[in-house]
């Protein structure tokens, strides 16, 4: 481990020989661990010796903190325990501690080999010997400027891993506008490399800002960046510090925007569509055809269907499925809202703004999905601004002039008739043809009874480990009133009533007809495909039986695809066929 003397050993040597050219003798200097840090003369060629075994005098020194006069070498009481007691060349011994903050760090040593120099030290003792003192604080503070430096060095580096570790970009520009210093964060995001320092900056204010801080553009190596943050003089006279700026990238604040408003969503595949009713197998076809194309797509289907995990899945299956799913439901929110929740707004942009600003949902779906829920329900004037988003790929904040480029994919859905809302004026064409591009079809529940069982079963496994319930045993009556039901609210009216069932079955895990809701019990409840009369359930279970041997026939492989047509497993429908007598 290196001493302070030691880190600045060539000043100390520097010293030592101004020492020995002013006195005429010979020099020798040594740290706190007794070794010679520096010589002259006799000890030129011993530096870095180690003086712990002979350095007594060095000793005294280091000890007392005061000056040490040895006049007669070899008889000193210091020189009883040297070695070279009796063979000791010197004449006369000068030892001088050097001292920083109170503690002694090292000394200096004069030795007279000859009469001559003895006589001339002793001559003019007291000017040699606060010629010596002097030279130990200068010394001392050579010393005490080196810990200084070490400690500001040390300083710097803390600062700059502080300043890595913050979740901002840091970089500060000198005079010329070019980076002095960048932390890691700032490399990454400006994509610096390994050659920041020197690089020149361009920096262009748009006017805007957002929670506290101004949006501007940053240029650097013929590329441009649209930066969130603040830039703040350097109140100190450094020619190579002038200018901080403290930033983030928009496109890393919409990204931690998403992230902490949950815009992001659960994520749904095709895996979650659940369904083997050949409606639902072309849909899955059709969007795995789909999914890596830039297109709008229209998605329609009555309220329930599931046109919010439609637009999930294209999202999940394209090249944008690591980028955000941004959702917004167009006839949930005020006419007077909606736009600034689309746009979003700059700094006092209203009255009742929120005073930081607002990213709206087209820049936070940046490079992502935009699903834009009941269409039908968004204002005429929106349309326009919508339309122009789509042709022109561009959006202007509310209260702002400048336009902002969005990279999107706009998913729309609705369940209202669009092409009867043209006819009254209430949607216009263009924007209906514009979204239209492509168009899917979500057919509702009762168009395809052979997907509510699975449905059913899914729903029953979702909720009894939700509410930590044990399920033994399904009734197949239950299963019959879900088959024969109307299913108005699609597959969220048929998740609600397995949750209600879920959460009113008994402990013998029993879904018996005393738990099936109000709505699928009540004969005069809306059922879109009831037949005038009452019929049992048994009955229509078994006319849907029929129907599916008829189609598929009564062999083997026929029995297996109406099984799986009608939702249920083989062996049930052999079960079902023996109750009923329909075996062949």
């Amino acid at each position: 481990m290196q001493t302070i003397l030691s880190e600045i050993q060539e000043t100390v040597s520097q010293y030592a020989r101004i020492i020995s050219q002013v006195i005429g003798v010979d020099v020798e200097i040594v740290d706190n661990r007794f070794v010679r840090i520096a010589g002259t003369g006799f000890y030129a060629g011993k530096v870095d010796e180690d003086m712990s075994g002979e350095g007594f005098v060095f000793k005294a020194a280091m000890e007392t903190g005061e000056t040490q006069v040895i006049r007669d070498p070899g008889r000193n009481r210091l020189c009883i325990s040297c070695p070279k007691q009796l063979v000791c060349a010197e004449k006369l011994e000068l030892c001088t501690p050097i001292s920083l903050g109170g503690e002694t760090i090292g000394v200096i040593d004069l030795i007279c080999f000859t009469d001559a120099q003895r006589d001339k030290l002793l001559g003019n003792f007291d000017a040699y010997l606060a010629f010596l003192e002097q030279i130990a604080e200068f010394i001392s503070g050579k010393a005490y400027e080196r810990k200084e430096r070490q400690r500001t060095e040390l300083m710097i580096r803390l600062m700059n891993q502080v300043v890595d570790r913050t979740n901002r970009c840091v970089i500060i520009l000198n005079r010329e506008d070019r980076i002095s210093f960048a932390n890691h964060n700032a490399i990454q995001q400006l994509e610096l490399g390994g050659t920041s320092s020197g690089q020149a900056v361009s920096l262009r204010a748009t006017g805007d800002s957002f929670f506290d801080n101004d949006a501007f553009k940053l240029a650097i190596d013929g590329r441009e960046f649209d930066l969130v943050g603040n830039i703040f003089p350097v109140e100190l006279d450094l020619e190579d510090y002038v200018k901080i700026i403290v930033f983030n990238e928009l496109k890393v604040v919409r990204t931690r925007i998403n992230q902490l408003t949950g815009s992001a969503g659960e994520r749904y595949g095709l895996d979650d569509i659940l369904g083997e009713s050949p409606a639902i197998v072309e849909l899955k076809r059709q969007v795995r055809k789909i999914a890596s194309s830039t297109s709008t797509v229209l998605v329609r289907g009555e309220s329930g269907t599931g046109k919010e995990m439609v637009a999930r899945a294209i999202h999940a299956e394209s090249d944008r499925r690591g980028e955000p799913f941004v959702a917004i439901n167009c006839g949930a929110i005020p006419d007077t809202l909606l736009e600034s929740e689309l746009f979003g707004y700059v700094k006092g942009a209203f009255t009742g703004a929120d005073p930081k600003g607002k990213i709206g949902k087209f820049e936070l779906a940046s490079k992502g999905v935009l699903f834009l829920d009941e269409i039908g329900d968004m204002p005429l004037y929106l349309q326009v601004k919508l339309l122009r988003v789509l042709e022109e790929k561009q959006i202007v904040r509310i209260g702002s002039n400048n336009a902002v480029s969005v990279d999107i994919r706009i998913i729309a859905a609705s369940h209202k008739n669009l092409p009867e809302m043209i006819r009254e004026h209430k949607f216009r064409e263009d924007l209906f043809y514009r979204l239209n591009v492509i168009p899917l079809e979500i057919p509702p529940l009762r168009e395809r009874r052979v997907d509510i069982e699975p449905l059913m079963r899914f729903f029953i496994r979702k909720y009894c480990t939700l509410f930590n319930k044990q399920f033994r045993t399904l009734d197949p009556q239950v299963v019959a009133a879900f088959l024969t039901y109307g299913w108005p609210g699609n597959v969220r009216e048929l998740e609600n009533s397995v949750e209600f069932m879920i959460n009113m079955m008994d402990a013998d895990g029993v879904l018996g007809t005393a738990l099936l809701p109000r709505s699928l019990t009540e004969t005069d409840g809306d059922t879109a495909d009831a037949a005038p009369g009452v019929r049992s359930l048994r009955d229509l279970e078994h006319e849907e039986i029929r129907k599916a041997l008829e189609l598929y026939g009564t062999s083997t492989q026929g029995k297996k695809m109406a099984a799986r047509q009608l939702g249920i497993g083989v062996a049930t429908l052999y079960r079902k066929l023996d109750a009923a007598n329909l075996s062949d």
